[in-house]
């Protein structure tokens, strides 16, 4: 069974040895022991304060096989982007150029710098190992967010923001790279990405002032802005499935599309239900996969099945309860793994989704 819990120093070494594996493009996975570490403290400091609203905390959690003990991938939740250091995009806008006397009126593309100090919160950070691929595990790690926000609604904000990855190849080009950036970084896709993981002031510094017209940039990167890396495309269905819809931004670097929901409108948290465990038993007769977690900051999240009563009481199958760690009379909170009417092929979109 693979369960989601909050990362812990101990994981550091798994941790580091994901993100060797996982490609450029992932920003906050490093492959940097320090930087990793850094990460790592920030989340268990997080879990551990009393957060009465959103500040920019970090969450990052690991998805562990328990039979072997390995950890096969990771997620995490950033509480508020911007801040002290803004949080940067390119907003498309539409532009309307018109001359009376030519009787000609033309729309523009544009786009535009947005930098967010006080903006949503943000997932990102999903790799799964493609020994954890398959039998729903991607989907495992990436809805388990939702479950924790939904359980401690007070330690995010009103929106939530998913960064998508955009195009590009297994080299690490990126055309949208090579056509904007590069004249105003002059330096490479991979090492912008990197430093901006650590620091954003050069971001600041160097990003254009003034509005970029897209019709100048050549039709091949004109075409890239706003699309995803063909092995995202999964994991944006399952985004839209949640509710989520493209926030008229793109990143930076790549020209990835951004995605934005509600947070309480977000199918897993308006959805989920928390029921009492009134019984732990050997098996259940319902077979409709769930996603189910506990209540608590010591966070687990499982695939399982429950007996829900209308009472609000559940039974509980015992490998389940020993999983999330609870016992009679505790909370639980369980969500339909799927929506109902999605069709598709599981391992296809959970692989998809791992990799974004």
């Amino acid at each position: 069974m693979m369960i989601i819990r909050p990362c812990a120093a101990r994981d550091l070494d798994a941790l580091l040895a994901l993100a060797e594996s996982a490609s450029v493009g992932l920003t906050t996975l490093p492959a940097d022991r320090g930087l990793l570490e850094e990460r790592v403290r920030a989340s268990e400091h997080a879990f551990a304060r009393k957060v009465l609203r959103p500040a920019g905390e970090t969450y990052l959690f690991v998805m562990e096989n328990l039979l072997t003990g390995k950890i096969l991938g990771t997620c995490g939740i950033l509480s508020r982007v911007g801040g002290f250091e803004p949080f940067y995009s390119y907003s498309l806008e539409t532009a309307v150029h018109a001359s009376p006397q030519l009787g000609v009126s033309r729309e523009m593309s544009t786009l535009h710098v947005k930098a967010d100090h006080k903006g949503p919160s943000e997932i990102g950070t999903l790799f799964v190992h493609p020994d954890g691929r398959g039998g729903g595990n991607g989907r495992l790690l990436s809805l388990s967010r939702f479950l924790f926000m939904a359980a401690f609604p007070e330690r995010f904000a009103e929106f939530v923001l998913a960064e998508m990855r955009g195009v590009v190849d297994a080299l690490g080009h990126s055309p949208f790279w090579e056509a904007v950036g590069r004249h105003f970084f002059d330096i490479e896709f991979a090492e912008a990405d990197m430093q901006s993981a650590t620091d954003k002031q050069f971001i600041a510094d160097l990003m254009p002032k003034h509005p970029i017209y897209i019709p100048m940039l050549p039709p091949e990167v004109q075409a890239v802005i706003g699309k995803v890396h063909p092995e995202t495309v999964p994991a944006v269905r399952l985004l839209e499935q949640e509710g989520f819809a493209f926030a008229n931004a793109v990143d930076i670097f790549d020209g990835g599309p951004m995605y934005r929901a509600r947070v309480r409108e977000v199918r897993t948290v308006r959805t989920s239900r928390v029921v009492t465990v009134a019984r732990v038993v050997p098996q259940c007769a319902t077979e409709t996969p769930l996603l189910v977690s506990n209540e608590r900051l010591d966070f687990r999240v499982c695939q399982g099945v429950l007996d829900v009563g209308e009472d609000g009481q559940a039974a509980m199958p015992r490998d389940v309860a020993l999983a999330l760690g609870v016992r009679l009379g505790d909370a639980v909170r369980f969500v339909e793994a799927r929506p109902r009417a999605e069709t598709g092929s599981t391992v296809q979109q959970d692989a998809a989704a791992a990799r974004a």
